[in-house]
């Protein structure tokens, strides 16, 4: 087998992250051994199906490939919604029945757990834990408050083996996977809402008219770099972000004022002027040209003030069910100490504020100190402080003057959090440890040095936010 060959292959697993997972059997006449498999990770299969498929790395041990044809298809397939799919990064699975997707989510939690993990050969005193049953999406689509599309003058087009196409012009839309320079100009897009797909196709269309140009990363000069909508799901609130290089102020005024007659529903728009050269969605400063800059949505009966830039679960309707299974693990009894690390802009210090005593969430980024303080006064809430703490050094000199926590929460981000920081959490030695993860892989590493640490591993619920993707939210609870 060599880099770039075809072969045929039947898929009967499918790993995290969204690969088929096949096997090759190879002989061995030197030594007379029985066959041995070779595993073959298949982008873009499931399992039941049998595929055709070219091999883009090969290992020792294993190969990766990708399908070029669907030989033999899985039962569980469907047909997809979105005819950009496929092609556009953001969906993995549209062509994968919904109750098929879920059952894997679960499937992968448990093999990440028991296998990659090594839980299963701990002792039960260690690790006598429950998966529990995956809590599924309510909504299947449109179900996103929070879309980012890039504008380019290099479209995604697809490269034939013989022949280079190359598109320059006027793009707006979502990012190829692995491809952050070229877009994939899309019209419609069924994870946030119609009106959201009419926003990108107006505001493409006007600045089109206008000659407006984009912003080019190697020239470091142009004007448009991203567009945003954030779309609250418990409110009728709607804003527009629109990143630019530079002010322009004639301009916003003249397309707040043709896009606001149009959509009338837009409550607010917010222009982010970044000199960034990366191409990060987030401005140096910003200019408010149209209501307050900021939506209001719920979790609960919560209300929470979101900025342009702030953090915000990005299924709203979800991210109840994930904050409530949090405090079903938490078990509160109304007279606790809770530390929440990596708190944003507050949300679940806020949900969990009725049920304690005392909540001090701890966050690195100050804007969301600021978002998370304004929430406070919204919901006129006295019990929780914010203490604003680099969550990648260490941050227990900030609690040398707070009361020491019964319960610690945890949400980090993707990449996990900081062995240092997993140090100063088992040095205060909370009863409990409350882990929500959007990553179970960097989850199960954190998790084993804090079972190591003295701690037991209860049990495990995953949370789908994120139909179609691969994407897993889960709750773990640890105890002392």
């Amino acid at each position: 087998m060599n880099k770039g060959d075809i072969i045929q292959i039947k898929v009967d697993k499918y790993a995290f992250e969204g690969k088929g997972i096949g096997r090759i059997e190879t002989d061995n006449p030197l030594d007379n051994t029985e066959p041995d498999s070779f595993i073959v990770f298949v982008n873009g299969a499931y399992p039941g199906d049998t595929v055709s498929a070219k091999i883009k790395k090969l290992k020792k041990s294993y190969a990766e490939a990708s399908v070029e044809e669907v030989i033999i298809p899985s039962s569980k397939r469907i047909q997809p919604r979105c005819k950009y799919f496929g092609t556009c990064g953001g969906c993995k699975q549209q062509d994968l029945d919904y109750a098929q997707q879920i059952s894997y989510k679960q499937e992968q939690v448990e093999d990440i757990f028991k296998h990659d993990g090594g839980f299963s050969d701990l002792p039960a005193s260690k690790a006598g834990f429950k998966i529990e049953k995956i809590l599924p999406s309510e909504n299947v689509f449109y179900y996103r408050n929070k879309m980012e599309f890039s504008f380019s003058e290099l479209q995604w087009l697809t490269v034939t083996d013989d022949k280079t196409v190359s598109n320059k012009g006027f793009f707006v839309g979502l990012h190829v996977p692995n491809n952050f320079e070229k877009i994939l100009d899309i019209d419609e897009c069924f994870l946030q809402s119609e009106l959201s797909s009419q926003i990108l196709n107006f505001s493409r269309e006007f600045f089109i008219k206008r000659n407006i140009s984009i912003y080019n990363t190697k020239t470091h000069s142009g004007y448009l770099r991203n567009l945003i909508v954030r779309q609250a799901q418990k409110s009728s609130d709607l804003m527009i972000n629109l990143v630019t290089f530079e002010e322009n102020e004639s301009l916003m005024k003249e397309y707040v004022t043709a896009i606001t007659n149009k959509f009338p529903d837009i409550t607010t728009i917010v222009n982010n002027v970044s000199k960034k050269k990366a191409s990060i969605a987030v401005g140096d400063y910003e200019i408010v040209y149209h209501g307050s800059g900021f939506i209001y949505d719920k979790i609960g009966k919560y209300n929470f003030r979101i900025s342009a830039n702030s953090f915000f679960q990005t299924n709203t309707i979800q991210a109840e069910k994930l904050y409530n299974t949090a405090l079903e693990y938490a078990d509160l009894k109304g007279d606790e100490i809770i530390y929440d690390l990596y708190s944003g802009a507050g949300t679940i210090a806020i949900y969990i504020s009725g049920r304690a005593k005392e909540v001090y969430g701890f966050e690195t980024v100050e804007s969301s100190i600021y978002d998370a303080k304004a929430n406070l006064e919204l919901n006129k809430i006295e019990n929780v402080s914010f203490v604003q703490a680099d969550l990648y050094k260490t941050f227990l000199p900030f609690t040398n003057v707070l009361p020491k926590p019964d319960v610690v929460i945890l949400d980090p981000p993707r990449g996990g959090m900081h062995s240092t920081t997993i140090k100063d959490v088992l040095e205060l030695s909370p009863k409990k440890i409350v882990y929500v993860s959007c990553n179970p892989s960097t989850q199960v590493r954190d998790i084993k040095m804090i079972v190591n640490g003295g701690y037991k591993l209860a049990k495990i619920k995953p949370v789908d936010m994120f139909p179609h993707t691969y994407h897993i939210e889960n709750v773990s609870l640890l105890i002392k």
